[in-house]
């Protein structure tokens, strides 16, 4: 028997997931994200250096040290267009940075980021992220780069200024590996 195409009622109702996990995000209601996002989330991103977020608990540990650097950090969506099980949205992030930033002190400088992200949803949660945005046009903005970083200076590099080595600290949670590269 051949599956049904997605109707207009599961495109509509993946968009609000979806809207709802932006308003999780934005008021840091980790309850609600435990019932938006699978337990084995998998972000997918170049910016922010592979594997990066392979869990739930690994999102949320994500999320909350960015809040440590950017308290105020709110996201809007500026378009939601969805197919299928996914969900394709344009964000734009902003926030000022009142906390650390790795090694390097709070600037009290604001940022806007827009960024995009694919979502792949399953039985009403997120289980799948694809997410890109321009680093670089961040660092300038919050003044830890006056321009183009070295050649020789990785996004690894700065992400493990921010977070740690090899994004370890005592209080990440611990993931188990799955085909999937986390």
């Amino acid at each position: 028997m051949r599956a049904s195409a997605p109707t207009m009622t599961d495109t509509e109702a993946n968009k609000s997931v979806v809207r709802a996990f932006v308003d999780a995000l934005n008021g840091q209601d980790w309850e609600a994200l435990d019932r938006l996002v699978a337990p084995d989330f998998v972000r997918h991103s170049d910016a922010a250096g592979e594997p990066g977020v392979c869990s739930r608990d690994d999102l949320k540990w994500f999320i909350r040290n960015e809040y440590s650097t950017f308290p105020n950090a709110h996201e809007a969506l500026e378009d939601l267009v969805s197919e299928g099980d996914r969900v394709a949205a344009r964000h734009r992030l902003t926030g000022t940075q009142t906390g650390p930033f790795g090694d390097h002190p709070a600037t009290g400088r604001s940022m806007t980021a827009r960024y995009l992200a694919m979502y792949r949803l399953h039985a009403g949660v997120i289980v799948e992220a694809w997410a890109e945005w321009d680093n670089l046009s961040v660092l300038m903005q919050i003044g830890l780069t006056a321009g183009p970083a070295p050649a020789d200076l990785s996004l690894h590099d700065l992400l493990d200024d921010h977070y740690g080595p090899a994004y370890t600290t005592p209080t990440r949670p611990t993931t188990t590996p799955t085909s999937r590269g986390c």
